[in-house]
């Protein structure tokens, strides 16, 4: 098993990164796995599984690693603009709005983007890198513009610009809010080709046909471990 290295940089005690299986959103814990709440076929030849039960986005959700604000922060819109506060430790810096005009992101009433100073040293293995990325099927305040880092080489804190999801929000963001899902991948060299195998394609789709419930779960899915 690899180890990915969270080392604080802060020199307070914060709320440490774990793993997102930890974090697991309260929508997704409270929903039904099957339509009212009973495991029974749906009268058209299929299991009435909810999207609970999609093991693609169960992966989503429990992929590697939260890392949380460090500190509180308080939002307040003065004339349509948002403004930050925050305790002393350094937790925000800004990026000005001309350094990505045309960012889908963008917002034409800022004036900057705002940007979490993270706190975290990450440290992976040679040949791995991290995606950065919001915590996916999450109803985040704030949404981390998303970025690679080669974190083998590169071990300083990585800093999280974001935006307000929603730009007239106003209100507490409390320390321990998760800002960041943090995916250690093996890089690897890729083209793209072209398939004419459609047996194998079929063959799938002819093994799905067989079960009403878990089918991809039982047949093809494959364990993954981040703890």
């Amino acid at each position: 098993m690899k180890a990915i290295t969270f080392t604080n940089t802060s020199g307070v005690e914060i709320a440490k990164p774990e793993p997102a299986k930890s974090f697991i959103p309260e929508w997704y814990k409270k929903m039904e796995s099957y339509l009212g709440g009973v495991k029974k076929p749906n009268g058209n030849g299929e299991g009435a599984a909810t999207i609970k039960k999609c093991i693609p986005v169960f992966d989503a959700i429990t992929a590697g690693y939260i890392i949380t604000t460090p500190v509180d922060i308080f939002v307040t819109q003065v004339d349509g603009k948002s403004y930050y506060e925050w305790s002393s430790l350094n937790a925000i810096s800004f990026h000005a709005v001309e350094q990505a005009p045309t960012h889908p992101y963008g917002n034409e009433k800022s004036e900057s983007y705002a940007k979490i100073i993270n706190p975290w040293g990450i440290k992976t293995p040679k040949g791995y890198s991290c995606l950065f990325t919001a915590p996916m099927h999450r109803d985040n305040i704030m949404i981390a513009l998303d970025g690679v880092v080669d974190t083998d080489t590169y071990e300083a804190p990585v800093n999280f610009p974001f935006v307000l999801k929603d730009p007239f929000f106003e209100g507490l963001i409390p320390a321990g809010t998760p800002i960041v899902q943090v995916i250690p991948f093996k890089r690897e060299s890729w083209k793209m080709e072209l398939g004419k195998d459609l047996k194998k394609i079929q063959d799938t789709n002819n093994l799905l046909l067989v079960n009403f419930f878990d089918r991809y779960k039982n047949r093809f899915w494959s364990r993954k471990e981040y703890n």
